[in-house]
């Protein structure tokens, strides 16, 4: 995969040359390449930014850098009958999730706007849509003071995703979020410490236990942490012992989905 991010900050983005995401680029898995607007401008003050106009506080970014920039990052895009991906952090974009992480993991080739102050002229939106598929992404409802922390937040997700990045890939499938639940709790050596126990079920040996409390301890978690991601879980074909302890923190399956009944725990919880 290749991945561009465009922003007035690219030393911003130098956590990307460390940890796994450095080791997939050293070993070509990812080919990112981080690129400075600035040099995309034509004044000696290389400016990026004006007054909005309409009025109003702050400053919005210029088109004419975005587009040189941009269109320099389309010519280096690979072979392929697909367009690549711009992805724009707002925080008026659509909500980022394992689902998308999972989705942009396919593409071959993803780039990055990182904006800053009020936001990109939206002219550059709309004349980068000839280019590119571009999508405005939000981490979640709040705003930051610009996008390259969401970038950095995003890329890590997508690139863990790609094949030969993580050495196991086996703990992807059993990762929060990644069967629509939060993840079980994890527990090591020693299995007593500060008088604090390991579950007893995880010494036993028995992976078919094992397997069926972390189920369990999912349903647990969730219910109290995010009960929103039990509303569209799928529970048509859960066993029976999945449905006493879901019945056991509140819910009802209904028609394959889970209902939470009123005054019980759960449904106070949320």
């Amino acid at each position: 995969m290749r991945i561009d991010v465009v922003s007035i900050f690219p030393e911003y983005l130098a956590p990307l040359e460390l940890s796994l995401i450095g080791k997939a680029r050293q070993d070509g898995i990812l080919d990112l390449h981080v690129h400075d607007l600035r040099s995309f401008t034509t004044d000696k003050h290389r400016s990026v930014d004006d007054t909005p106009y309409g009025g109003g506080a702050g400053m919005v970014m210029k088109p004419e850098p975005w587009a040189q920039a941009l269109s320099a990052v389309a010519e280096g895009h690979p072979d392929g009958d697909r367009k690549p991906v711009l992805i724009v952090p707002s925080p008026a974009g659509e909500r980022f999730t394992q689902a998308l992480a999972y989705e942009l993991a396919e593409e071959q080739h993803l780039a990055f706007a990182c904006g800053r102050y009020e936001g990109i002229d939206e002219r550059v939106i709309e004349w980068a849509q000839e280019h590119f598929t571009v999508r405005p992404v939000s981490l979640g409802d709040y705003v930051l003071n610009g996008g390259e922390v969401a970038v950095l937040a995003m890329v890590e997700a997508i690139g863990r995703l790609l094949p030969g990045v993580v050495g196991n890939p086996e703990s992807l499938v059993e990762e929060s979020h990644s069967d629509g639940l939060l993840e079980y709790p994890v527990y090591t050596k020693p299995s007593v410490w500060r008088e604090r126990e390991v579950p007893p079920v995880l010494l036993s040996g028995n992976h078919g236990r094992i397997a069926q409390w972390r189920r369990h301890e999912q349903y647990r978690r969730t219910a109290e942490r995010r009960p929103d991601l039990l509303e569209g879980f799928d529970a048509g074909s859960l066993p029976r012992a999945d449905r006493t302890e879901l019945h056991n923190l509140g819910y009802d399956v209904v028609d394959g989905r889970l209902v939470r009944r009123p005054g019980t725990a759960a449904a106070q919880s949320g």
